[in-house]
């Protein structure tokens, strides 16, 4: 069969999906992150001030505090998942060895309530329990692949490279970008950046993008006026 004739192309069927979408995933919530945290600080401080030092040093102090925070937070986030999915399995395995008729009969009930018949019920899970008991048992009480679980260290690392990656965009370009117009220009480039972080997250989840990148652009459109609010206020007041 073609590619162009299989309806299914391009579908996540392979092995190792769920850990590739998990780092997905966090990559673009770091990027998105990144994106709007830094652009809110280095607009909101150039709002205060017109010294190219004092955005800079804000801008790299909030890049180096996100990625790591993301980062962090990835990992002891993922980690108690993966902790939890061990757990459920170690449950499930020693009921297999402790009572394999009970378990038969509990993954034959769930066939049947997916909506076999009892006896093809029966044949199903008595052919998956063959073949890899804990595999489909998993898969089916648990909705757990013991054979593809999450992975700390993927997402933290992806999450904390993309953070870094979407954070440079306000940074490098209100930095660079002449000082009458370093605010509106960088507000612009922020908003187009959303806009694509948007359509990728719809697009990972299998979603119509529009309200995906409306939500996204006006999330962060609503955090630079505000940040820039507060930095023109500071300022005033401090001046």
């Amino acid at each position: 069969m073609t590619r162009e004739a299989d309806p299914h192309h391009g579908e996540p069927h392979g092995a190792g999906i769920g850990a590739r979408l998990n780092w997905l995933r966090a990559g673009v919530l770091g990027a998105n992150d990144g994106i709007v945290s830094t652009a809110g600080i280095v607009i909101g401080v150039a709002a205060a001030t017109t010294d190219r030092g004092a955005i800079a040093t804000a801008g790299i102090a909030g890049l180096a505090a996100g990625a790591m925070s993301m980062a962090a937070g990835e990992y002891v986030s993922v980690s108690t998942q993966r902790d939890t999915e061990r757990a459920l399995l170690a449950k499930e395995r020693r009921e297999l060895h402790e009572m394999p008729d009970e378990e038969l009969e509990e993954l034959t009930q769930i066939y049947q309530g997916k909506g076999l018949t009892r006896e093809l019920a029966e044949q199903v899970a008595h052919q998956l329990t063959q073949h890899d008991a804990l595999g489909a048992h998993a898969e089916a009480e648990l909705g757990i692949d013991p054979h593809d679980l999450t992975n700390p260290w993927h997402a933290a690392w992806a999450s904390m490279l993309a953070f870094t990656v979407g954070a440079l965009l306000p940074l490098v370009g209100i930095l660079v970008v002449p000082t009458s117009a370093r605010v509106w220009m960088t507000a612009a480039a922020v908003a187009v950046a959303l806009a694509v972080t948007g359509w990728a997250s719809a697009r990972m989840g299998g979603a119509g993008p529009r309200a995906a990148v409306i939500r996204n652009v006006a999330g962060g459109v609503l955090a630079m006026v505000v940040t820039y609010g507060i930095g023109a206020l500071v300022g005033t007041q401090v001046g």
